[in-house]
């Protein structure tokens, strides 16, 4: 298009300047020819000689004419091909080139260096070398800000949705799909948050934002989420869409939950005894009882305060570890010897329920480093559970051995065993299987959180396995030095 002006141009140009040229020689001939010599010239020689030479005249004006017209035609093309090389090439090549440079292709360093080889010293190819050269820079940098932000997009836990002024989406990160379960079909403000029972209004989340609620809370089978909604706008300040971000904030509920059940679970659990305690002492102090009377209302107070007892101790011991006070002196010691040094200590409760314990070490165990009271509290707390749970005359195995980097502790009994359905839940505080058995045996329901908690904080591992009826298998696994 610029080549087809510009010819038109030099076209234009050289037809008026042969007119002109044309009509100049013109008048100069008409001129000539039409000068009366009779009253000049008085003899016939004389105008003859006269006429003569005006022929001679017009013969060389027409000779003049047409060398002229031939000399500006011949400037014409010169100046035509000067314009094409030097003004309409670099920018046609430049015009070829956009759709290139949009795309992303790296062309503008051929063409400097071409600019370069053709002239070094004129002035408008530099001038578009300097504007090519920055272009492409800005492009660059363009290009390396999108994939910083889709890289960070596309790696946020945090989801993120970007709806244009029709609800349309604009963009959506990974983790907005997967929190909001959405498939193909959702592709729009109100048919996502119509899903997940929002009550949202695009238009007043946008011109009212600052009077209607940015914040809103959904679940998503069993998924909690916090869904924030803010607008955001143009270079002229004017709305233009609206960003949606998703928080998953499950295990925020959950920990939530956990901490209203604990204060309940624990409010129960001193209720409890409490209430038996004040009940009994009342009684006492109503009436006259014999001796045997008070002694056994006063047994039952002391279980019952031994009890609670029981409770805020295991309660101090957890809450400690729950805040890093616990003062843990790590130190090598041997762990099947700490395993018969518990069994010895627990050897009155085995006698009575007149248990058959075998306790074996099956290789060569290396020391073990941690917190050698916290670990004797685990093992006791284990087998205690063991030798409770089993019915009298049972079997309890117990297997101390090494496997790759860790030492383990396995025991192994045929008690009344766990439901599968709790497995789950063990682990929880003040979860019990059997709660009204667990109480009746002083269980408070702390006594495996507690070992977890003391293990993890040791580096190592606790695991069962039960089957209802049949036994339990509990391992315990921790480091060796």
């Amino acid at each position: 298009m610029i080549k087809n002006v510009q010819l038109k141009i030099i076209l234009l140009f050289s037809i008026l300047g042969i007119f002109l040229i044309t009509a100049m020689a013109a008048v100069s001939i008409f001129y000539l020819q039409n000068i009366d010599l009779s009253s000049i010239v008085q003899t016939e020689e004389q105008l003859q000689q006269i006429e003569e030479l005006f022929l001679r005249q017009i013969e060389s004006i027409k000779a003049v004419t047409i060398i002229l017209i031939l000399v500006f035609g011949l400037i014409c093309i010169l100046i035509g091909i000067f314009v094409a090389k030097v003004v309409v090439d670099p920018i046609t090549k430049l015009i070829n080139r956009v759709p290139k440079i949009t795309a992303g292709e790296n062309v503008m360093l051929d063409y400097i260096e071409e600019g370069k080889r053709k002239s070094q010293t004129d002035e408008l190819t530099n001038a578009f070398n300097i504007m090519t050269h920055e272009l492409q820079e800005n492009l660059k940098e363009v290009n390396r800000q999108k994939n910083q932000i889709e890289t960070i997009l596309l790696h946020m836990t945090d989801g993120v949705i970007a709806f244009d002024m029709d609800g349309n989406i604009m963009h959506i990160n990974p983790a907005a799909t997967d929190l909001l379960q959405l498939t193909q079909k959702d592709n729009t403000f109100e048919k996502i948050f119509s899903k997940i029972n929002i009550d949202v209004n695009l238009e007043k989340t946008i011109y009212l934002e600052n009077w209607t609620s940015s914040e809103q809370r959904a679940q998503v089978e069993d998924k909690y989420l916090n869904i924030f909604f803010a607008s955001f706008k143009d270079e002229k300040d004017r709305p233009s869409g609206i960003i949606v971000v998703i928080q998953d904030i499950t295990e925020h509920v959950k920990l939530d939950n956990m901490r209203k059940e604990f204060v309940a679970d624990v409010s129960h659990e001193l209720k409890t005894p409490i209430t038996s305690i004040m009940g009994y002492a009342d009684t006492l102090l109503e009436g006259e009882y014999d001796k045997e009377t008070k002694d056994k209302f006063l047994n039952v107070i002391a279980s019952e305060a031994r009890r609670m007892a029981k409770l805020v101790t295991d309660l101090l011991i957890l809450s400690r570890y729950d805040s890093n006070k616990v003062k843990k002196e790590a130190s090598e010691f041997d762990l099947g010897e700490l395993v018969k040094k518990c069994q010895e200590k627990l050897q009155l409760e085995i006698d009575k329920k007149q248990h058959q314990v075998e306790c074996f070490v099956t290789a060569n165990v290396p020391p073990v480093k941690a917190d050698k009271d916290g670990i004797e509290r685990v093992v006791l707390n284990i087998m205690t559970n063991s030798i409770k749970y089993t019915p009298d005359g049972g079997n309890i195995k117990i297997y101390v051995g090494f496997v790759y980097n860790d030492a383990y502790i396995k025991v192994i009994d045929n008690g009344i065993g766990i439901p599968e359905e709790d497995l789950n839940r063990i682990f929880d505080r003040f979860y019990r299987v059997d709660k009204a058995r667990t109480r009746e045996m002083g269980g408070t329901g702390l006594g495996l959180s507690i070992a977890k908690e003391i293990l993890d904080q040791n580096k190592g591992s606790i695991d069962i396995k039960s089957e209802k009826g049949k036994g339990t298998e509990v391992v315990i696994r921790i480091p060796t030095k």
